[in-house]
């Protein structure tokens, strides 16, 4: 049950979270994310991450 629900948590916090992680990420290496960008390595790793798990 956790396997489900720690991940739940995980994207949940990051959406929550995304404007003070950009600014960060901005302002430390001056780099601007891209949504698409960042969403789409974000859900390969779930992907991975969850295959690994079975």
């Amino acid at each position: 049950m956790i396997k489900y629900i720690l991940p739940a948590i995980i994207i949940f916090i990051i959406i929550l979270f995304w404007e003070k992680i950009t600014n960060y990420v901005q302002n430390r290496f001056n780099i601007k994310l891209n949504y698409i960008v960042v969403s789409f390595i974000a859900f390969g790793m779930a992907i991975i991450l969850l295959l690994l798990n079975y």
